[in-house]
């Protein structure tokens, strides 16, 4: 079999073939959140761009370390490919103080999508859309709220949440005034504040206020650490959102991407396969018992 040393040909020749075999991608812009996050523009060094939906992920592989599962932090179209990376380990360590002109590979997309597309302009455009963002959580959802921020009818039913650990944590801050001035209502929360900080401070949660307009037709998508999930996903519940209609986006440790190997098993979800993104009917009480 052809590796991916025998040029971009038949790489692209070995990506059709196998979903195992990476693409590479050159790395074309780099932008530092704080201290430890990094957005990658990605562009295929041969061959089309790869067509993805929001809430899908890719595996993006630091050649000769290794590869982590990474959602897209971009919408499809024109333009580079983007994802969010945190510095936390080996790999990701790799990605983050990559620059423009390095090369990384990138295998997808897999999973499941937010389903942004209908909410926008298909069978549910007149709803209201209620974005919960925790932390780096964000990233996934900045794909869709790109596409939702894109006409002022879509961008008026918007409600983009955020929360961050502090006001250094905040990624994306200007894209947060540019969905703003969109027409989104876009609110920001800071578990602690800071010398200058003199925004809301409080968990993300604490934005969503005692009611909802319309929570019978409000869809709401939801991201960040579990904890935070579990606690939007049950206040969103307390003031009428329907599960079917409260999306999450789960991670677990995602290997294959295809649901073979089982490592992101959560009780019957293959997250991979059934996810990332899981309306909280499915989910049920499945990350409590997690907690236990």
């Amino acid at each position: 079999m052809a590796t991916v040393h025998d040029g971009a040909a038949t790489v692209r020749e070995a990506v059709d073939r196998h979903p195992l075999v990476p693409l590479p991608h050159r790395v074309v812009s780099r932008r530092a959140w704080g201290a430890d996050v990094v957005t990658l523009g990605l562009e295929p060094v041969d061959g089309e761009p790869i067509s993805y939906r929001c809430g899908q992920f890719a595996m993006v592989t630091a050649f000769g370390v290794g590869e982590v599962p990474l959602s897209f932090s971009s919408r499809s179209g024109p333009g580079p490919l983007e994802h969010t990376v945190r510095d936390v380990g080996a790999v990701t360590h790799a990605l983050a103080t990559a620059g423009p002109g390095d090369v990384v590979g990138v295998r997808g997309p897999f999973g499941t999508a937010w389903g942004v597309d209908e909410l926008a302009g298909g069978s549910r455009a007149h709803d209201p859309v209620v974005v919960v963002g925790g932390g780096i959580g964000l990233a996934p959802l900045r794909g869709a709220i790109e596409v939702l921020t894109a006409t002022p009818d879509s961008a008026r039913r918007t409600t983009v949440l955020v929360g961050a650990r502090s006001p250094d944590q905040i990624v994306f801050d200007d894209d947060l005034d540019r969905w703003g001035a969109a027409g989104a209502t876009v609110a920001v929360t800071v578990d602690a504040g800071a010398r200058g900080w003199d925004g809301h401070v409080g968990v993300v949660t604490s934005l969503l206020g005692p009611r909802l307009a319309s929570p019978e037709r409000t869809t709401a998508l939801v991201c960040g650490p579990e904890v935070m999930i579990r606690f939007a996903t049950r206040a969103l519940a307390d003031r009428g959102v329907a599960p079917g209609r409260i999306l999450v986006a789960l991670e677990r440790n995602m290997q294959c991407g295809l649901g073979w190997c089982g490592h992101c098993q959560l009780g019957p979800l293959v997250l991979c396969r059934d996810g990332p993104v899981v309306d909280a009917g499915r989910i049920g009480t499945l990350l409590e018992e997690r907690e236990r």
